[in-house]
């Protein structure tokens, strides 16, 4: 057990600092917790998308979503729209659906006809008409079920990560006793045993503890500089090193409750609608694209090629430290490790991480038998998540340039990626494969399908075969009607968000 003088002292602020701090406090009031954060730093102000554990986050602190969604600029988040990641007639856009209750009246019906259709049968398989959050999103309603809907609606947040970092400060420094000091951190001092002892400043103050979170972003001020923990890169399995981002009017009228995900020449731009403007950016490969031209391809992709706004270059280190807890010190953040922002991972990342850590420590795990079995579990987690990102692009139908070509005939794939695709293609049961590869908490059955079929991967449509052998196919017209009657349970978006504010 975590005995009564423990000193946590956490390096770097930021979402991902005052994530960590906050979730200590609150697990561990009877410690002592330290924000050191630097003034000279910025945080980079670009819209964020979150899934749907960011609610199981707050409600865990118990701020309620009035309290800090509109001084966020915060919107609510269904899914994420796939647009142009395929060529396939039929299958250029898919949305791919946050998980809800109800949903799990029509996926198995779902799931049957992806595979009929994968074995040649000429049926209904895109993911958009048997799921309610797609629904949700396409008529500008909110995933916040009513009282009196029996069935739980999962979703996540956009917000804006500057303001939710400044937010989670004031609660951490105001209801959860968490100490802020603002130094510029220029040293880490090991004791013999290889352990952070203290934390050097640029003004001569030394600040020791018991054990050091380190959220001091992709510089890795203690687990890489100091402990020298290496660090893996994924630069094989995923392209995109580079991205450029700008923000622009929201004059959309209706705010749909969806990230849109559009595939670009080199790359992807992503639009997350916040309440007071939208955020966009470009993820992009270098080795495909420079900055200047990534930029150009951006604007012109927003109608802003005459535009005065600024936009921001940011550079991508894809990959994670070998070890996450590492002495006295846990990596947290883009300290740890970072994959592409495809998914919205980022802060789920840093939840699951300090979370875990919370368990394994308070549990004994200072041995380090309990250091190795966090840490596995956690690399486990970065590796799921990156086959499930590198899927993205090596199953996209898109023939249009070098980038995409390339990432279609990508051979530097795990075996549990490798396992999927054969499954899928074979016509093989695609939800036992990934239950036997114990995978299945990283993303489910349910999201692979929605993946896979949404791009199309399909036999050709002139190989499909009328399906009159007394399959047990899906009534089409009754699930439109299933999902139009859930419709009308769900309020607007603009409505719902104006409600938070009242």
């Amino acid at each position: 057990m975590v005995s009564d003088s423990k000193h946590f002292v956490v390096l770097g602020g930021g979402t991902a600092g005052w994530m960590a701090a906050c979730l200590l406090a609150h697990h561990w009031p009877q410690h002592r917790i330290t924000v050191v954060e630097s003034p000279d730093i910025g945080i980079i102000g670009v819209g964020e998308g979150s899934t749907p554990q960011l609610k199981a986050f707050f409600d865990t602190l118990g701020i309620a979503e009035a309290d800090w969604m509109p001084k966020c600029n915060a919107t609510y988040k269904a899914g994420i729209r796939f647009d142009g990641w395929s060529e396939r007639p039929g299958f250029e856009s898919y949305f791919h659906p946050f998980h809800t209750q109800i949903d799990l009246f029509t996926e198995p019906q779902f799931t049957f006809h992806t595979r009929a259709r994968r074995t040649g049968r000429d049926v209904w398989a895109h993911p958009d008409r048997f799921f309610l959050p797609a629904s949700i999103a396409a008529h500008g309603r909110a995933p916040l079920a009513p009282s009196n809907f029996p069935f739980a609606i999962g979703y996540g947040y956009h917000f804006d990560a500057v303001f939710v970092g400044k937010m989670l400060r004031e609660h951490a420094t105001t209801q959860l006793g968490v100490r802020h000091l603002e130094h510029t951190v220029t040293g880490v001092k090991l004791d013999k045993s290889g352990n952070v002892e203290s934390l050097q400043t640029e003004d001569g103050a030394v600040i020791s503890g018991d054990f050091f979170v380190d959220c001091s972003g992709f510089r890795g001020a203690i687990i890489q500089a100091a402990l020298k923990e290496p660090f893996l890169p994924f630069a094989d399995n995923l392209f995109n090193n580079a991205a450029v981002a700008m923000p622009s009017p929201n004059d959309e009228g209706d705010i749909r409750s969806e990230t849109r995900a559009t595939a670009l020449s080199t790359g992807w731009a992503w639009r997350i609608p916040l309440t007071n403007r939208v955020g966009n950016g470009y993820v992009y490969s270098s080795r495909y694209i420079d900055k200047d031209a990534a930029e150009t391809e951006l604007r012109t992709h927003l109608g802003m090629l005459d535009n005065e706004v600024e936009a921001r270059h940011l550079k991508m280190n894809v990959g994670r430290v070998q070890r996450s807890w590492v002495k006295n010190c846990l990596a947290v953040g883009l300290s740890q490790g970072f994959i592409e922002p495809l998914e919205a991972t980022a802060l789920h990342i840093v939840q699951a991480t300090v979370e875990g850590f919370i368990r394994a420590y308070a549990n004994g795990g200072e041995t380090d038998d309990g250091a190795a079995d966090f840490n596995q579990s956690l690399n486990e987690r970065y590796d799921g998540i990156r086959d499930y990102i590198v899927a993205h692009y090596r199953m996209n139908q898109r023939t249009d340039s070098d980038y995409w070509r390339d990432n279609a005939q990508n051979g530097n794939l795990s075996d549990n990626l490798k396992a999927i695709m054969t499954a899928w293609y074979s016509g093989g049961d695609l939800t036992e494969v990934i239950q036997k590869l114990n995978i299945a908490q990283f993303y489910s059955s349910l999201s692979w399908h929605c993946l896979l079929s949404g791009y199309g991967t399909f036999p050709a449509d002139e190989k499909l075969i009328a399906s009159t052998d007394g399959l047990p196919l899906a009534d089409m017209e009754h699930i439109d009607r299933y999902i139009s009657g859930c419709l009308q349970n769900f309020p607007s978006h603009r409505a719902a968000l104006a409600n938070l504010s009242l």
